[in-house]
């Protein structure tokens, strides 16, 4: 579903990015909000603390621009780029484990991060100018995870103090777009209307999935699926918008995937190792 998301984004056209964030924030709220309301409840909100929240609304300004940014990039004929972001976001993940919670890096991550961080500029030199786009997205994603995992929430639960956060923001911007004669949600037809709300649906549903197959299936395994999502991202940029590839850009992604291939193999030997150790005594 992830993977699909450069076919969703250009169809809420003409509605700019501001406003199709807007839309999604708005109607994922809704969307979480029912899904618990009919699941879960609302009794584990009692439990959030102040550090909790706190930290749960960084998370929200990270993700809004994590979402525009990506919203921006498929709609700006950027679909490439976009994948770039969340090719190099593991790696983002951990460079910010190094840097920031202090962890030790195996030879071969060190490897792999030094491959991204040549990647990038080659990258840079290929597109004249630095990929921001797939900076951003990876940067923001990667803090982002950071975020949550100090929150140690789960991922419907988390959507919906987040989402919170930002429904105020959100509806005064598409208030302010709809009064000033900028908006499309209430000028483009019915059909227009439901993309914009079915936004949230399109945010919710994926990361509804995610967070039950987390609990089911190996880590490495989730690793190595994270993948999928760029990878359809990537063909469906060149395949379907036609977005050109010259050399100097196949040289950075290849650099790029070189990096995820000895990131990944080493990922899962190192598991195979300490999955080993019980075994053998």
């Amino acid at each position: 579903m992830w993977g699909l998301f450069p076919l969703y984004w250009p169809l809420l056209k003409p509605a700019g990015s501001l406003e199709i964030l807007a839309h999604r924030i708005l109607w994922s709220v809704v969307v979480v909000v029912a899904l618990l309301a009919f699941t879960q409840g609302f009794r584990w909100a009692r439990e959030l603390d102040r550090k909790r929240v706190l930290l749960l609304g960084v998370a929200a300004g990270l993700i809004t621009i994590n979402w525009g940014m990506f919203i921006y990039g498929v709609n700006s004929d950027h679909v490439v780029e976009t994948s770039l972001g969340y090719f190099i976001n593991p790696l983002v993940t951990v460079a910010l484990a190094v840097t920031v919670v202090g962890e030790k890096l195996r030879r071969a991550q060190w490897a792999a991060v030094a491959i991204a961080g040549l990647a990038v500029a080659v990258l840079t030199v290929a597109y004249g100018r630095p990929p921001w786009i797939a900076l951003t997205l990876a940067f923001s994603f990667g803090f982002y995870g950071l975020v949550k995992k100090q929150v140690g929430l789960g991922g419907t639960q988390s959507l919906a103090v987040e989402t919170a956060f930002l429904f105020a923001p959100a509806s005064l911007c598409a208030l302010w777009l709809a009064t000033s004669g900028n908006g499309t949600f209430a000028t483009e037809g019915v059909g227009h209307a439901l993309l914009l709300m079915s936004g949230g649906v399109v945010t919710a549903i994926p990361l509804i999935l995610f967070g039950a197959a987390a609990v089911r299936i190996p880590l490495t395994t989730i690793g190595l699926l994270q993948y999928i999502a760029p990878i359809m991202q990537f063909l469906i940029g060149v395949a379907i918008y036609g977005e050109e590839m010259p050399l100097s850009r196949w040289l950075g992604f290849t650099l790029v995937w070189t990096a995820v291939v000895v990131f990944t193999a080493d990922s899962v030997r190192a598991r195979s190792q300490r999955l080993a150790v019980p075994a053998r005594a």
